[in-house]
C-alpha cells in the first residue's frame, strides 16, 4: 500500500513473556523507536488502565495519545486498503476491489476459521475429540483451496487480495511450525503441488516473502509455548529453499498487482534475513 509514511513500523521481539511483546533485542536500547516504550502493554494501559485481556500483535497506535486505537488484525487490512486510500502510494494495488470484496469475505468464511485458526484449534486443543474435529476440518479446507487454486492464480479475480494475503500468513509457516509444533501433520506444504506452487508464487512477489523472518517465526512457537513445547529447543529445520524455486504459475494468467505496480524494496530497517540466511 506504501503507507510506510503514513503508519510508522516498529518491530516486537519474536519472544515474550507474562508482560507481553516487548523491543528487546529488536533496536539499541530496547525500546519501540517511535513511542519510547519497553512493552506493547504500556499502549494499551494507556488506553485502557491494567487491559485485563490479551495483549495482541499487531495494533495501530495513536502516536500523541500513545494509546491503542484498535488490534482487530482483519479491519486494520480492510482500512489500510479503503480508509487509508489518501495516503497510499501511487499505483498501490486495490487488494479489496468492491466488485469483489463478497467473494474475497466468502473465501475467508472458509479460510478463517478452518485454516488461519483451525492451526491453533490443532495446537491448542485440550483433548483428543476436539483435536480430531479441528483436523478434519483443516484439512478438508485446505483441500478446497487446493481444488480451487488448480485453475486460477490466486484465491479470487486475477489479481492478488486480501484473501491470498490472509492465507500467505499461515501458508508460509506451515512447514516450519504447524506441521509439528501444532500436529497438522497430514502434509506438508512443499508436498502438495498446488498449495506449494501458489506459495512459491506469493513468496516470490515483492511484499511478501521479503518480509518473512522465518527463524523469528520459529523462535517465537517454540520458546513461547511452553505448554506445547516445554524444552524450548527450536529445530533447525526444515529446509525451505523450495520457496525460491521456480513454480510456473504464471501460466494461469493474471498480473499480481492487476493494474497496479509492486511495491520498493523493504526499507532497511524493516528487512528481515533473506531465507538463504536463515
Amino acid at each position: 500500500m506504501g503507507l510506510e509514511d503514513a503508519l510508522t513500523l516498529s518491530l516486537a521481539g519474536p519472544t515474550h513473556d507474562a508482560r507481553s511483546w516487548n523491543y528487546s533485542g529488536m533496536y539499541p536500547d530496547n525500546r519501540d523507536p517511535v513511542l519510547g516504550i519497553e512493552r506493547l502493554q504500556d499502549a494499551y494501559f494507556a488506553r485502557v488502565p491494567d487491559y485485563p485481556k490479551g495483549i495482541t500483535v499487531p495494533a495501530i497506535v495513536d502516536v500523541p495519545s500513545g494509546a491503542v486505537v484498535t488490534n482487530d488484525f482483519n479491519q486494520m487490512t480492510i482500512d489500510m486498503c479503503t480508509q487509508w486510500s489518501g495516503v497510499q502510494r501511487d499505483g498501490a494495488a486495490d487488494l479489496y476491489p468492491e466488485s469483489l470484496v463478497d467473494e474475497i469475505e466468502a473465501v475467508n468464511d472458509e479460510v478463517y476459521p478452518n485454516i488461519n485458526n483451525g492451526v491453533y484449534r490443532c495446537g491448542f486443543a485440550a483433548d483428543q475429540s476436539s483435536y480430531e474435529d479441528a483436523y478434519r476440518d483443516l484439512w478438508r479446507a485446505m483441500d478446497w483451496v487446493s481444488d480451487r487454486l488448480t485453475s486460477r492464480r490466486y484465491l479470487v479475480g486475477d489479481h492478488i487480495t486480501l484473501a491470498d494475503v490472509r492465507l500467505f500468513t499461515t501458508l508460509v509457516r506451515f512447514d516450519a511450525v504447524y506441521f509439528g509444533h501444532f500436529k497438522a501433520n497430514r502434509m506438508m506444504i512443499r508436498d502438495m503441488p498446488v498449495p506449494r506452487a501458489y506459495l512459491q508464487d506469493l513468496f516470490q512477489t515483492p511484499g511478501f516473502g521479503d518480509t518473512v523472518d522465518i527463524q523469528q517465526i520459529k523462535e517465537h512457537y517454540y520458546i513461547v509455548h511452553e505448554e506445547i513445547n516445554p524444552t524450548r529447543v527450536v529445530p533447525v529445520g526444515p529446509d525451505l529453499s523450495y520457496l525460491l524455486e521456480e513454480h510456473d504459475r504464471e501460466q494461469l494468467g493474471g498480473q499480481p498487482f492487476g493494474q497496479g505496480t509492486a511495491p520498493g524494496p523493504v526499507r532497511e530497517d524493516e528487512r528481515p534475513p533473506a531465507l538463504t540466511e536463515c
